[in-house]
């Protein structure tokens, strides 16, 4: 796999592997482009590494389509999660290809030597511990939406550190 520029591969101290910066990045800079592969749905795969997507494939109404998953095949996929992230997700779908491309922006400057994190934000269901270490730290890996916080499976819900959330989740 090639390197991305202006970053490596490193042990990380919130999980296995991360992806640390070369150099600085300033709010709103484009840190990386993230490659991989598109699944649907109806297709078998490991989504360990796979961004969920908006359903960008419209039904013959215009209505949106069920989610794509875009699974990562470079080193994004070792950028970890944090409830304080230093960058976010963004994408775009090229119907022409009929395929995706992501990239990370920096939600605040980046100094060298930092590790580049997002909001994994994962469903209630599929809610894991956190091991970011933030200050604000939610415990779980979950969006903190009050819906998906009620899906959080009762035997993580006290691990939940979000103010009021933790009896939305029982």
């Amino acid at each position: 796999m090639a390197s991305l520029p202006g970053l490596r591969v490193v042990r990380s101290k919130i999980h296995g592997y991360g992806l640390i910066a070369l150099e600085p990045y300033k709010v709103g800079d484009i840190v990386c482009y993230g490659d991989g592969v598109l699944y649907r749905e109806r297709d078998e795969f490991d989504d360990t590494y796979a961004l969920v997507m908006p359903g960008y494939e419209t039904d013959e109404d215009g209505n949106e389509g069920p989610p794509l998953y875009w699974d990562l095949v470079d080193q994004t996929r070792w950028i970890n999660h944090s409830c304080d992230p230093n960058t976010y997700v963004d994408s775009s779908w090229d119907a022409g290809t009929k395929t995706i491309r992501t990239w990370w922006v920096a939600t605040r400057d980046i100094e060298v030597g930092e590790e580049l994190t997002y909001d994994y934000a994962f469903c209630g269901h599929l809610a894991e511990a956190c091991a970011c270490g933030a200050s604000a730290c939610r415990g779980l890996i979950v969006d903190p939406d009050p819906r998906e916080l009620a899906e959080v499976p009762p035997h993580l819900a006290p691990l939940l550190r979000v103010a009021g959330d933790a009896q939305a989740a029982s």
